[in-house]
């Protein structure tokens, strides 16, 4: 069975709620979609926002303070939410990526520390951050349990790579720009290759749920992981995934029963958060983010900026500013298109004004130095 491009993108919304706002909890959603971009302490809230019917910020606070919900360095070695059920599987998957990164990042080798040691090291990390620790705090034991100083970025790649939760503290978005780490529970198994291949095993399964069809190509490029290592783990999911054919041949996975919407079914526009999943989670990212306009939203050093989802596609970025969402538009747009966008502008800014109307201010610098806009509008004032 052969797949449309149209039909790959429609799939990716009606699995990341983004066809209409769902009436779930956060709970539920957060496995929906699998993992939340939370480099910005912000998006996780905007992206729910865009996704859940009646969502309010209060519900996510809960969550992550009871520990349903979790942010840990995981996929592409980069901050999520994810569902604390889904935590140490994924985190195992992750295993040898992470390994690699940063105990085998030059900044960490420099320090002398080999491999039985580190593994000692991350033991004792764990069982000191019973409660939240900050990384001074976590630092301090490093250096105690040494008995001599460790270089800052010695101790980043340490920290990094063990397990750790990130420890919400409060508004406006749980977490602040300097993060207090706690133990996970259950605790993933680490250095361990049976416990690695089970766990992507989980995390593709999951992934397909939720942003499939995809390629083994996708599959690495969303986890960051080599490719080797999935198609291993596609080989031994065998008859429990689905073999479709892609718009340009390429074979693509999916798990039967997922759903599968028509390449025609209506798409509202959304004002999507900073580092949105649906726009990082393929190799071909031309799935959400047609190629003219990539650079302008995933900026050179990384930084992927709020974008304007327009019939399930990106066509401009949004900030808020003067007490409005200021869009841009990369190409032009009706007025009914820019009705409903206005409609959501207004809905975004009041869910901000009570914690951050300013939200991503810190990235204005992009917009300072130019976006290709075909049109700008204030809205939502």
């Amino acid at each position: 069975m052969k797949i449309s491009a149209q039909s790959l993108n429609r799939a990716t919304l009606a699995r990341q709620l983004l066809l209409r706002r769902e009436p779930l909890g956060v709970d539920d959603a957060v496995r929906r979609v699998v993992a939340l971009q939370a480099q910005e302490p912000a998006s996780p809230y905007v992206a729910l926002w865009n996704r859940l019917d009646g969502f309010g910020p209060a519900a996510l606070d809960a969550a992550l303070t009871g520990r349903r919900t979790v942010k840990a360095t995981l996929m592409r070695l980069t901050l999520h939410a994810v569902h604390a059920e889904d935590h140490r599987p994924f985190r195992e998957a992750m295993e040898p990526t992470l390994r690699g990164s940063r105990l085998g990042d030059p900044r960490f080798r420099s320090s002398g520390i080999g491999p039985d040691a580190a593994a000692e090291l991350v033991a004792d990390l764990l069982e000191y951050a019973d409660r939240p620790r900050t990384a001074a705090e976590l630092g301090s034991r490093l250096e105690e349990r040494l008995g001599a100083p460790m270089e800052p970025a010695a101790q980043r790649m340490l920290r990094q790579y063990a397990p750790l939760w990130h420890a919400p503290v409060g508004a406006p978005w749980s977490f602040p720009a300097r993060p207090s780490y706690v133990a996970p529970d259950p605790r993933p198994v680490l250095a361990d290759a049976d416990a690695a291949a089970g766990g992507l095993q989980i995390l593709i399964r999951r992934y397909l749920e939720g942003f499939g069809p995809a390629s083994v190509a996708d599959m690495a490029q969303f986890a960051l992981v080599q490719r080797a290592r999935v198609r291993a783990a596609v080989h031994a999911l065998g008859d429990g995934l689905e073999q479709l054919e892609g718009p340009d041949g390429t074979v693509v996975y999916d798990v039967p029963g997922a759903p599968r919407p028509p390449g025609d079914t209506p798409a509202p526009p959304r004002l999507m958060a900073m580092w949105d999943s649906i726009l990082l989670a393929y190799a071909d990212r031309s799935r959400v983010i047609p190629p003219a306009y990539r650079k302008h939203v995933i900026r050179v050093n990384g930084d992927v900026l709020p974008t304007l989802l327009v019939d399930g596609h990106v066509a401009g970025v949004w900030r808020p500013v003067g007490g409005g969402v200021e869009a841009a538009a990369f190409h032009p747009l009706p007025d009914d298109t820019w009705e409903a966008l206005a409609a959501e502008a207004a809905a975004l800014v009041s869910f901000l004004a009570p914690r951050d109307p300013g939200v991503y201010r810190r990235y204005g610098h992009w917009w300072a130095k130019g976006l290709p806009a075909a049109e700008t509008r204030l809205l939502g004032t």
